[in-house]
């Protein structure tokens, strides 16, 4: 997705108090180090993402904040009109840095090279007490078919 959004629609499960002028899904793509989207509180926080094309997704890029981050995300995609699939179990890091993840590279934090049209990234077990997830950047990286 361009930072701007352009025509890749993206969702979230929700927004801290509903202020999305503050903690709104925008502020994941703006490459700013002063913004983030933050989720209200809850069990499996998610973010989706449609793209206008298929691409061959190969790396994701994530920033939490820490203390909000998530200890397991699941990954899954697909095609236009056909139901999403599992594509990787990912366990970062509790930590502000940012971290990336390769097509088979590291155990732990890797994505499968996958070609789809909608990616759904789903955190399962947050590091807060009321499930709040805080991501200052998300990048997903891979080629336009």
């Amino acid at each position: 997705c361009p930072r701007d959004g352009g025509a890749c629609l993206r969702r979230v499960s929700s927004v801290l108090n509903r202020d999305v002028k503050q903690f709104g899904k925008k502020h994941m793509f703006d490459g700013s180090e002063e913004t983030c989207w933050n989720s209200d509180q809850g069990t499996c926080q998610w973010v989706t993402l449609d793209f206008p094309r298929a691409v061959k997704v190969s790396q994701l890029h994530i920033q939490f904040q820490g203390g909000f981050s998530s200890r397991l995300c699941t990954l899954e995609g697909g095609r236009a009109g056909e139901d999403l699939v599992k594509i990787s179990d990912l366990y970062p890091e509790d930590t502000n840095a940012m971290q990336i993840s390769f097509a088979a590279r590291r155990a732990g934090f890797q994505v499968e090279e996958t070609v789809l049209d909608k990616l759904k990234i789903s955190f399962e077990d947050s590091t807060d007490f009321f499930g709040r997830i805080v991501v200052y950047h998300l990048g997903v990286l891979g080629e336009r078919l």
